[in-house]
């Protein structure tokens, strides 16, 4: 392990999309004429259609685009009900009562019911600390069970909740209007436990695309003072578009057709971890999308980088980031950059040397939990 710069061959743009923003962007800037084509038909249709509205006419049918939203809604709601039986399917852990667990629904902040879980010591009485887990980009709280588990046994509580569009959450599959919300949302969930558990330390953890989140959320002085530290692994901190005209036209597109999926942007996974039953794992799970990334999303993730890059300086929360030196979904070298710039008197950054993405799936899982455990404890043993 080591805490030096590594070079690493990275390739270009990464994020926790595993692979699939860079086609995206591309196709985006191939994709110009139809946005400029699909304006035009836009204002085609709206302004002869705002005419006939105000003449005093006969009541009209329903029009095609208010079928197809409502099409839409069904197709979101028949996704959400699947998805959520599956969640609720999801093994916790091995049952042999060294840890009790329940699941939940949380209403976040736009009364979009979130699929949550929570582990517990099975001894009575308050855990030391507590940590919220954020996961990554398309996959779901459920694959922390393990996790959850060993902290369990160090006597750490455990709560981890599904983003919109995600695991048991409601949403289309794989769609994330705004990571605001997810940032929003994780400082409401993270209100509630607090006010559930008064008196326990709480951290946050954040995996990829959910460190970011979680990092964004951290620096809110509200949250802020609500937490202990965060603990970051493979942070999604530098993503940039392949080319700068995309990036001015990413925000449009995103507008224009936000569920949009570019159907030849996932021909090929990229290897997260070195362990081949966890690749298989994660890659089979029905609650993981894999399909293409879809429009909205891929510029939310790039929003949220951009806004980060800009304020590392202005980070003042205690954290810990860990990151593999041979990760080609998030670059390690940015994780390096808000070590050495943000002001935070507490930081600390383990790199892991030939390490992929997933670090909590890779072989060496358990150690890179242990390095969590200690870290954690460290800070409960200062304040």
């Amino acid at each position: 392990m080591s805490s030096s710069t590594v070079e690493t061959g990275m390739e270009p743009l990464t994020s926790g999309a595993s692979n699939r923003i860079i086609p995206i962007l591309k196709a985006l800037r191939a994709s110009l004429i139809f946005v400029y084509t699909f304006f035009l038909s836009f204002l085609l249709f709206v302004l002869p259609r705002r005419r006939h509205l105000s003449s005093p006419t006969a009541l009209q049918p329903p029009s095609p685009r208010k079928h197809l939203k409502r099409r839409w809604m069904v197709r979101e709601e028949e996704d959400t009900c699947r998805r959520r039986a599956l969640a609720q399917d999801v093994g916790m852990g091995r049952d042999d009562g060294c840890c009790r667990w329940t699941t939940s629904i949380f209403y976040g902040l736009r009364n979009n019911a979130l699929f949550c879980r929570s582990w517990f010591p099975a001894t009575t009485g308050h855990p030391k600390g507590i940590l919220i887990i954020i996961h990554g980009l398309n996959e779901h709280s459920g694959r922390y069970a393990d996790f959850a588990r060993l902290l369990t046994s160090r006597n750490f509580g455990v709560y981890a909740m599904d983003w919109i569009g995600h695991g048991g959450s409601d949403g289309l599959h794989g769609y994330v209007p705004s990571l605001d919300h997810v940032v929003a949302d994780t400082g409401a969930f993270l209100e509630k436990i607090r006010s559930e558990n008064p008196g326990v330390p709480c951290f946050l953890f954040g995996h990829s695309t959910g460190g970011a989140v979680v990092l964004k959320a951290a620096s809110l002085p509200h949250i802020e003072v609500m937490v202990e530290g965060i603990i970051l692994t493979s942070p999604a901190l530098r993503v940039k578009p392949a080319h700068p005209i995309v990036g001015a036209v990413a925000p449009i597109f995103s507008l224009v057709a936000p569920k949009f999926q570019f159907k030849g942007a996932n021909k090929r996974g990229i290897p997260v971890t070195r362990d081949p039953a966890a690749l298989l794992a994660k890659y089979s799970d029905p609650l993981v999308y894999t399909g293409p990334i879809r429009v909205r999303t891929g510029h939310e993730i790039l929003r949220i980088s951009s806004y980060l890059m800009r304020n590392f300086k202005s980070v003042t929360v205690p954290f810990f980031v860990l990151h593999g030196t041979a990760d080609k979904v998030t670059d390690p070298l940015a994780s390096e950059d808000l070590y050495n710039k943000a002001a935070s008197e507490i930081k600390d950054i383990k790199l892991y040397d030939g390490f992929l993405h997933d670090l909590l799936f890779e072989p060496e899982r358990e150690e890179i939990a242990q390095d969590i455990i200690n870290w954690m404890e460290k800070r409960l043993f200062t304040i």
